[in-house]
């Protein structure tokens, strides 16, 4: 059983193609069941993992993993499909890329960095999958939501943003701390 969360990760991870497909063949409610059920077992993925004591490095590694590429994916192909707007694609992934690059970069220069998700980057998250939810519902079973979807990307914006300067702000004062303390 204490495997149950890496297998609840690995089927998230299978959820993706379907999810992308669902979206570029504009079967909106399709995807966005999917998507609900991707979203559900990263929560009893990490309930179990707390709960339980079943968390593992690897579940540590894969399903924040299994998580970026399900709203990465779908922010693309939503994008492609004119749900949301590319510059907002392209905002979050630009946020995705300088949080990887400055991994690395830190990684190189430092040696290890242990990376944790700030509240920032928790908020942003959330405000992504709550956009994706949003659109998908919007788009299938209640236009009626669609008074939330600018707010909302607006508010994607903002998270993104500020979750980018925040964690350029904590590695940099990492490097610093590390710098000064050779």
């Amino acid at each position: 059983m204490h495997h149950l969360p890496n297998l609840l990760t690995l089927l998230r991870f299978l959820l993706v193609p379907p999810v992308a497909w669902l979206i570029l063949a504009e079967a909106y409610g399709e995807a966005l069941l999917v998507f609900v059920l991707a979203g559900s077992s990263d929560a009893l993925d990490g309930f179990l993992a707390r709960r339980f004591g079943w968390g593992s490095r690897l579940g540590a590694l894969l399903d924040p993993l299994a998580d970026k590429l399900l709203l990465i994916l779908s922010f693309v192909c939503l994008g492609l499909v004119g749900l949301i707007p590319p510059w907002l694609v392209l905002v979050v992934l630009a946020r995705d890329v300088l949080i990887v690059v400055g991994a690395l970069c830190y990684r190189w220069r430092v040696g290890f960095l242990e990376v944790s998700p700030s509240r920032l980057g928790k908020l942003s998250t959330f405000l992504q999958t709550v956009l994706v939810a949003t659109v998908l519902l919007q788009a299938s079973l209640l236009p009626a939501v669609a008074a939330l979807r600018l707010p909302l990307i607006w508010l994607v914006l903002l998270g993104s943003l500020a979750s980018a300067v925040d964690y350029v702000r904590e590695w940099t004062g990492k490097y610093r701390r590390h710098k000064d303390s050779i």
